[in-house]
């Protein structure tokens, strides 16, 4: 196997790495989760029983809570897509030679 295609390697799998953060990055899980569980209790809250409304002294709490869970779950997407995870940064070793 030649330096290069040693180097070629190393390059595919920093690469990789980058995608693999960039998914699995916090702001993305948590705002997708927010945005669905948002989702699920504000159509929960869009007609509240009157026992529900009654345990919540006539605030509709489920519609409130779901609507408050969309808008961070929405904000933590709108941060992502704004500053997203920059790539890192090759390490490189002073033997190793300028690639044209």
């Amino acid at each position: 196997m030649s330096e290069h295609d040693v180097q070629r390697e190393v390059t595919e799998l920093q690469s990789k790495s980058a995608t693999a953060a960039r998914i699995f990055d916090l702001r993305r899980i948590i705002g997708g989760l927010f945005v669905l569980y948002g989702i699920i209790v504000t159509i929960a809250g869009i007609n509240p029983s009157d026992a529900n409304l009654d345990k919540a002294e006539g605030v509709n709490i489920n519609l409130w809570t779901g609507l408050g869970m969309l808008l961070l779950g929405i904000f933590f997407l709108v941060w992502l897509k704004l500053r997203p995870t920059p790539p890192p940064v090759p390490k490189s070793t002073p033997d190793e030679e300028p690639t044209e």
